[in-house]
């Protein structure tokens, strides 16, 4: 079936920015407490402090997912240098369980956007094996796509993303906490 321009990653710009065209093959499933991220959902900073809650789908236990959690829009969305930032990397994810089941190998860190609207991607890959994907020397310009090559974790399987802003929005002076 060919991909249309409705595809949310492409209109979010997440195809392009921080992956190429992939064909989605297993459920991936993120939750900050009770509310779900959908494609270009808006969180709250307050909201996305903790780690979120991540189930994956698949069927064959003996397969091993990659879990990486990337801000292409670091520092800001009209200068972002520091493209891709790195919130958050787990690898050795069994399929059918959820990230807590895997190596947190990238502690994760919260969302703390301060200027714009910044685009928190979620792309999980399909290792080769276990213990077969490490952790980079850094957070800022990380690259999904340079990180993939390295470690031979070709395409996507699946990808998620959503958008996050200062609390205060986006300009003006911060009121008193």
């Amino acid at each position: 079936m060919p991909r249309t321009n409705a595809d949310p990653l492409v209109l979010g710009r997440v195809v392009g920015d921080v992956l190429d065209s992939f064909t989605r093959s297993i459920s991936l499933s993120v939750g900050y407490g009770n509310k779900e991220v959908s494609n270009g959902c808006e969180f709250k900073p307050s909201k996305v402090v903790n780690q979120p809650r991540v189930e994956i789908g698949g069927d064959d236990l003996r397969t091993f997912y990659t879990l990486v959690m990337v801000d292409p829009d670091a520092p800001s969305p009209s200068n972002p240098n520091l493209r891709e930032y790195l919130h958050w990397l787990v690898t050795d994810i069994p399929a059918t369980t959820g990230a807590t089941f895997g190596q947190e190998i990238v502690c994760y860190e919260s969302p703390r956007p301060t200027m714009g609207i910044h685009r928190f991607v979620f792309v999980l890959f399909q290792q080769l094996g276990r213990q077969t994907v490490y952790a980079p020397g850094w957070r800022q310009n990380f690259n999904t796509r340079d990180f993939a090559e390295l470690y031979n974790l070709g395409s996507p399987v699946a990808a998620l993303y959503f958008n996050c802003q200062r609390e205060s929005g986006s300009g003006g002076r911060r009121r008193p906490e």
